[in-house]
C-alpha cells in the first residue's frame, strides 16, 4: 500500500495553517500539531538538521512515521497532522518512533486509546435456566 500524494499536507500554506490553527500536543520524541479541517486525515512531517545532521537519519525518522500513519490512517480522526521531531528521535530506534507516534496521537484524541483489559468479567444477561442449573456467570 503507497503513501498517495492525498494523504500529505504538502503546501508551505497549509504547514502555516495547521501550525497556527491546529492543536499542539508534545512528547519528548515527537510535537504534533493537528488540525480538524473535515478532510480525510493527511501527514506532514518537519524533522530538522538539530534533529540529526546527516540525511540518512532525518529520512529514517520520516519513513518511520509515514509507515506508521499509513497503517493508523483508517482509524484516525479527520484533518491535518503535522509532525515534528525532536532531537531525542534521532536516538530512538524504529518501535519506539512508532510507539511515541502512537502516543502522541492518543494524547491528541485522533486515535481512540487502547480497550483496558480490567479485572472485573463482563457482565452477565439474565438467564432463563432453572435455579437447580448452574450458570456459567455464577461464582
Amino acid at each position: 500500500m503507497r503513501f498517495p500524494p492525498s494523504a500529505r499536507v504538502r503546501a508551505k500554506v497549509e504547514f502555516d495553517r495547521v501550525f497556527e490553527a491546529g492543536k499542539r500536543t508534545a512528547a519528548p520524541m515527537l510535537a504534533l500539531h493537528r488540525l480538524d479541517d473535515g478532510m480525510p486525515p493527511r501527514l506532514g512531517l518537519a524533522v530538522s538538521r538539530k534533529v540529526d545532521p546527516h540525511a540518512i537519519g532525518r529520512n529514517r525518522i520520516k519513513r518511520v512515521l509515514r509507515d506508521a500513519f499509513r497503517h493508523l490512517r483508517g482509524e484516525l480522526a479527520d484533518g491535518a497532522y503535522v509532525v515534528v521531531a525532536r532531537p531525542a528521535a534521532a536516538h530512538a530506534d524504529n518501535a519506539a518512533l512508532r510507539s511515541a507516534f502512537r502516543q502522541v496521537l492518543q494524547r491528541a484524541g485522533a486515535l481512540p486509546a487502547p480497550a483496558a483489559a480490567g479485572t472485573m468479567r463482563a457482565a452477565c444477561p439474565p438467564s432463563p435456566s432453572s435455579p437447580s442449573m448452574p450458570d456459567a456467570c455464577s461464582p
